[in-house]
């Protein structure tokens, strides 16, 4: 049986193990997917031993950059973005990826979103953001607004993801008006829900809302902007379809959304 799993620090309530387990259900493989809970000081170790009898890893917080250095190869999206969450394990050596970002740009695609000439903001300036921000940039993008509280402390980093992106703050973001608003924070998350990063104003002035939050299905910031009659999408259907990029790297094979779909009606169910 082929053994996949999820690196990271503490990760108690991840859905990965589901969403693999629907994976392996749908498509018949067999295959087992394990939590793999590390210490910093421990990952060269744990990585050593993954190489012996792993096909393959998710990353997750707070190893997806301290990870990159124990890699043969990294692709050149994960290397723009500065952070992998997939790694591939062959004879050859240790490989690493970013299916945030696939799963980012599936999302939209599923979701008839057009990137291509489109205005847009990103909030926050994490990991999940630095993804969003090289897909919107890679999909051709007229301009990108990276929006944080305080703009001069942003990593320069975001200037090479996005080299034409504009850093700008809360209330600079009032006066905006695009296509497509991101949220890339943990605000209205599950939980902390009845927040939302934004006001209803800002909601309506853009004419898709995406929340990468999941849990609760419909944060404040959606119901903003289907109260709006805006477009609104979770962040379901990019971890699944992250999960899933993550599975045809691992497996050398390509997947229908079909099958995102019917694990993220699955998932629904869980959550």
């Amino acid at each position: 049986m082929a053994k996949f799993g999820l690196l990271g620090g503490k990760l108690g309530h991840s859905l990965s193990p589901a969403i693999h387990e629907l994976f392996f259900k749908y498509t018949g493989i067999e295959g087992s997917y394990e939590l793999l809970e590390t210490e910093l000081e421990d990952l060269p170790k744990r990585m050593e031993n993954l190489k012996q009898s792993f096909l393959g890893s998710n990353v997750t917080i707070p190893h997806k950059l301290h990870v990159m250095p124990l890699l043969d190869t990294i692709t050149p999206e994960a290397q723009a973005i500065g952070a992998v969450n997939t790694i591939k394990f062959t004879d050859k050596g240790a490989f690493g990826y970013n299916t945030d970002y696939f799963g980012f740009s599936r999302m939209l695609a599923y979701n008839d979103i057009v990137v291509k000439g489109c205005v847009a903001a990103v909030l926050g300036s994490g990991g999940a953001a630095r993804a969003v921000m090289k897909c919107l940039e890679d999909e051709g993008a007229a301009e990108i607004y990276l929006v944080t509280r305080k703009p001069e402390e942003v990593d320069q980093h975001f200037l090479e993801i996005a080299p034409g992106c504009k850093v700008i703050d809360y209330d600079a973001l009032k006066e905006l008006k695009g296509d497509l608003i991101v949220n890339c924070t943990p605000v209205g998350m599950y939980p902390k829900v009845g927040v939302a990063a934004v006001s209803p104003m800002v909601s309506a002035s853009f004419e898709a809302s995406v929340d990468l939050i999941y849990n609760p299905a419909k944060t404040l910031f959606l119901q903003q902007a289907e109260d709006a009659g805006k477009k609104a999408v979770n962040g379901l259907f990019m971890l699944v379809a992250q999960a899933v990029a993550a599975q045809e790297i691992w497996q050398d094979d390509k997947y229908s959304s079909d099958l995102i779909v019917r694990i993220m009606h699955e998932l629904e169910e869980k959550i």
